[in-house]
């Protein structure tokens, strides 16, 4: 009986063992998912009341230097650039300035044959979207990716609406068809996720200390008052 026993608390052991570094299969890393950046143009953001829009652009630049620093798979497009709603925030372009922006006339991204092209051809079953507006453009290709099997995630506060109450609905729809939230420092967080990882360690750290609000005026404080460094034990 004690060898039994022993045997069975061994066996678990070992299955702790070998699980404890298992991450879940839903998390983001630099290789399994691609970014899709929708319709950070001006003519957006006029309207856009839900968040404040230098919020947006901020967030924006957190995530588009983030997928850059992981050379995470991205695709970025604007709606009727040149003749109604103008440029890609200047955030996006200065960190992407040789991504091709692929320009449309459709509010859902995902009908659009070159967009679709763009993103499916990365091979990821994984697709983050941001963008302008929540309700319109960004619910759309967030269904249909669902509805083409792909698992979809949405940047909650790299996003807006017309309203609070058009975002906060929006949200509210694409959870509830499957779509999993994040924000934009979870975002960066995931990517990074462990303090040891050297390469790029101090991009992520330069991010968050330029776009982290708080949080990245305490890494200022902690390196500059007391020399402290996360990953170091």
């Amino acid at each position: 009986m004690k060898s039994k026993a022993f045997l069975s608390i061994a066996a678990l052991l070992l299955t702790n063992i070998l699980f404890a570094q298992k991450p879940s299969p839903k998390l983001l890393d630099a290789t399994n998912h691609v970014l899709v950046l929708i319709d950070h143009q001006p003519q957006m953001a006029f309207a856009t009341q839900s968040h404040p829009i230098e919020i947006i652009r901020n967030n924006a630049a957190m995530i588009s230097k983030a997928a850059k620093t992981f050379n995470a798979a991205t695709v970025i497009t604007s709606v009727a650039a040149k003749s109604f709603s103008g440029p890609i925030f200047s955030e996006i372009t200065e960190v992407f300035p040789n991504e091709k922006i692929i320009d449309r006339t459709t509010m859902n991204t995902w009908e659009d044959v070159n967009v679709y092209k763009a993103i499916t051809s990365k091979n990821k079953k994984k697709i983050v979207f941001a963008g302008l507006w929540t309700e319109v453009c960004i619910v759309g290709p967030v269904l249909s990716a669902l509805a083409d099997g792909y698992e979809a995630y949405f940047i909650a506060d790299a996003c807006g609406g017309v309203s609070k109450e058009a975002h906060d609905m929006a949200v509210q729809r694409m959870i509830q068809a499957g779509a999993q939230p994040m924000t934009s420092l979870q975002y960066m967080l995931e990517l990074q996720r462990d303090w040891a990882r050297p390469a790029t360690y101090d991009a992520v750290n330069n991010i968050a200390k330029e776009h982290g609000g708080g949080y990245g005026l305490g890494i200022k404080y902690a390196k500059e008052m007391f020399n402290a460094q996360e990953g170091k034990q």
